[in-house]
């Protein structure tokens, strides 16, 4: 782990650090996260995450400072790195809480942020050997609302599909919106491929607005691999030749197996390989 942090612009030993009595999120999770990958030592995606942040925080009613832009979170991002002695790969989590007070109703709409850091070993994004064995998680559903799209700090869905898929013996759970259509992983967004099409739940369905997800689409249509954003169902997986997940941190994540279904990984391989060269060519 990191020996340092950057809270509200200033940078704090990790040993000294602790929240602050009265941390909104802490209390009610009422704040917003991002989680970036750091490739060569830069902050990739970075323009994705804050616009998803920003309205983020505009649904959430929280006042942000002015320079919150991409060259203020890059500069904040490479003097943590520097500090943490940190050159190559990395991920980075930015944090944003609404400031203390009040209980169910805040006393202020303005915003503290921390910047976390955690060192990687791999310095590209590379396919996993075993590809993954999900489920469903029946348990709880994801309600579709303003919410949906945004990484707030109300994380208790996934955290209870990840305990029910160790229960089972499982890799991961995919998730159900209120309308029981299969939306996204625990920690992932979701695509399957038929027939060479992508196929993925859209935004309106209520799974997050993943920046990798954006990222995915955008670089299947740069090689003529049509993406369709549609509801998928159980049987739309078992019909399925692939099933990965996507992340900002992993990149891409094959599934090898859905119940009895089995699948292969070889567009997840063409994708991994575009989007290093991607990064690559920057």
């Amino acid at each position: 782990m990191s020996n340092y942090v950057i809270n509200n612009g200033v940078l704090v030993s990790t040993d000294g650090y602790s929240i602050r009595a009265g941390n909104r999120g802490h209390l009610y999770g009422d704040g917003l996260f991002e989680t970036i990958r750091v490739l060569k030592g830069h902050p990739i995606n970075l323009e994705n995450h804050l616009n998803r942040l920003i309205e983020g925080m505009k649904v959430l009613k929280l006042n942000y400072p002015v320079e919150f832009n991409v060259p203020f979170f890059e500069r904040e991002i490479l003097t943590l790195l520097t500090k943490n002695e940190i050159v190559e790969s990395a991920r980075i989590r930015l944090s944003i809480d609404r400031k203390a007070g009040g209980n169910y109703l805040p006393t202020s709409n303005h915003i503290d942020y921390l910047i976390e850091v955690e060192p990687l070993l791999e310095n590209h994004f590379v396919l996993n050997a075993e590809g993954l064995s999900v489920g469903l998680y029946e348990q709880m559903k994801k309600q579709v609302n303003i919410l949906s799209p945004y990484k707030t700090k109300n994380c208790l869905i996934y955290i209870m599909g990840k305990l029910k898929a160790k229960e089972k013996g499982l890799d991961d759970l995919l998730i159900l919106n209120d309308k029981l259509g299969i939306i996204e992983s625990t920690s992932s967004n979701l695509f399957i491929a038929s027939n060479g099409v992508l196929y993925t739940p859209g935004i309106d369905l209520g799974c997050l607005g993943g920046t990798m997800r954006m990222q995915i689409i955008n670089l299947a249509i740069k090689h003529n691999i049509k993406v369709y954003e549609c509801n998928i169902s159980p049987q739309n997986l078992l019909a399925a030749d692939e099933l990965f997940l996507t992340n900002a941190i992993k990149g891409i994540v094959w599934v090898k197996s859905f119940r009895t279904k089995e699948y292969g990984n070889t567009i997840s391989e063409k994708l991994v390989e575009y989007l290093n060269q991607e990064w690559n060519a920057k």
